[in-house]
């Protein structure tokens, strides 16, 4: 809070907001990118007054705490290159702590209640490397077994499991049907949704799957609008052009895209009537994002990072890196279905916003998460094809001198054991150990770590890398 922010009135829904709509909507993960997203579409929908959404965190109760103080409204900054627009957005109807199942069987419970989303990340799947539920991870472990011994236990820390608590309620009242929309940056995100979940259940209650088959749908979704964490900065900013103090505003870029596929028995809110795409086939849309957009986000976190920028904006300006950037969009763009052409012209003109400071740092989170669905891909088929590896190996290349650069920094679910691994792949005269880049590198994937070409380059890049960025930094 700014000094002056004592005596300027806090945003209100009574004062800045309209009514609160009733809970149609349970969104899981309530976070900035949700607030510029979904609950925009949301906002914007011209059915708006009958879909309010009930936000649930991830674990902390600091989002809960600060929405629900000024009436689950906030400010959404839209920033583009020639300035800043604002607006209230009031689809968050209430608010409560990820680890409050009691809340979250309330809600399920109700059948008003016709849609479950959520933005979890990647991580929070709990997926081990074949994409099952790992059932090895202590929270998941802890969690299946409270819920077994007691269908009421409170407190879960997983979504999985937390889901099952959620469907076990919604049969138990008779809610009728649901349908759960993932909106994470994960191909197939319904399918992956819907293993993992089907898999706890099973394990807590395996006569709960029939009711889900009969009673679940399934939906799966491509979500894109380029999202930084709130700064201090953009409170003071809220604070002076409109006159208000919010604690948690959100700046955002003009751009959005909201892809959709799947059937809604209770309804939804009208949001293709607001630019949101209802389709079929997620898959060629989710495949430009993942690849186009992502895989250079991650290109850019790990090499720019290495450069010493800090944000997106800083390190597409570069010359080399923008060639770098430009190379794995050519052979990103192969082997996309839709049209890449005006798309990658917007991805530029984005990542070039010089009034979206995206954080480098932000984006290098959980890359061992990240790089599977981003980067591999790509790389696969680059290797059957013949094409130019170079490009996605860079990315790994930059990824584990990164880990073992900024460990002290990093946020990755498997942070000790990915940064023991890239500081495995430098011996101690400084020359690179390929059968420790191996290791690495079928960790992310088993194919591309079996491939003696991939993994050279990989070690390749990784002294390239290191040389241009030195050089940089030197210059």
């Amino acid at each position: 809070m700014s000094t002056d922010s004592v005596s300027i009135p806090q945003i209100s829904r009574e004062k800045n907001g309209r009514p609160a709509a009733p809970e149609k909507i349970i969104h899981l993960g309530i976070g900035n990118f949700t607030r510029a997203h979904q609950s925009w579409y949301t906002e914007h929908a011209p059915d708006a007054a009958e879909w309010g959404i009930a936000g649930f965190t991830g674990r902390g109760a600091w989002m809960r705490d600060s929405l629900e103080e000024q009436g689950c409204v906030y400010t959404l900054i839209t920033s583009g290159a020639k300035g800043d627009e604002f607006e209230v957005i009031s689809s968050i109807s209430s608010m409560y702590s990820g680890l409050d199942t009691a809340a979250l069987r309330a809600r399920f419970a109700n059948p008003d209640i016709s849609i479950v989303t959520s933005t979890i990340t990647e991580a929070g799947y709990v997926r081990n490397q074949d994409g099952d539920l790992d059932v090895a991870n202590p929270d998941v472990a802890s969690d299946l077994q409270a819920l077994k011994t007691d269908s009421q236990a409170d407190g879960l820390k997983t979504v999985p499991v937390r889901m099952v608590a959620g469907f076990l309620a919604r049969r138990s009242a008779g809610a009728g049907p649901i349908t759960v929309l993932p909106c994470d940056n994960l191909a197939g995100n319904g399918a992956a949704f819907r293993k993992v979940v089907e898999q706890a259940i099973a394990e807590v209650d395996p006569s709960l799957l029939d009711w889900t088959r009969l009673n679940v749908a399934w939906a799966t979704s491509m979500v894109d609008r380029i999202t930084p964490a709130t700064t201090q900065s953009d409170i003071e900013l809220v604070e002076r052009v409109k006159g208000w103090h919010d604690a948690v505003p959100v700046r955002t870029e003009p751009f959005h895209e909201w892809v959709i596929a799947g059937d809604f028995p209770a309804g939804r809110p009208a949001w293709g009537e607001v630019g949101a795409v209802i389709t079929d086939d997620v898959t060629p849309y989710e495949e430009r994002k993942l690849w186009m957009l992502n895989g250079s986000h991650s290109t850019l976190a790990y090499c720019g990072s290495l450069f010493g920028y800090e944000t997106v904006a800083d390190a597409v300006a570069d010359p080399t890196l923008r060639a770098w950037i430009n190379e794995w969009w050519d052979l990103a763009g192969r082997y996309v279905s839709v049209s890449t052409e005006e798309y990658r012209r917007q991805l530029l003109e984005r990542f070039e916003n010089p009034n979206i400071r995206h954080l480098l740092m932000q984006i290098a989170s959980d890359g061992s998460e990240k790089l599977p669905v981003r980067i591999v891909p790509v790389a696969r088929k680059a290797l059957k094809d013949g094409a130019s590896i170079v490009p996605p190996a860079r990315a790994i290349a930059a990824w584990i001198q990164f880990l073992t650069r900024y460990s002290d920094r990093l946020a990755d679910v498997n942070k000790d054991k990915v940064v023991a691994c890239a500081r495995a792949c430098k011996a101690a005269d400084g020359s690179i150990d390929r059968k420790a880049v191996k290791y690495v590198v079928s960790y992310l994937d088993h194919s591309l770590g079996g491939s003696s070409a991939f993994v050279d380059e990989v070690a390749n890049q990784m002294d390239e890398v290191t040389g241009a960025a030195a050089a940089h930094l030197m210059s």
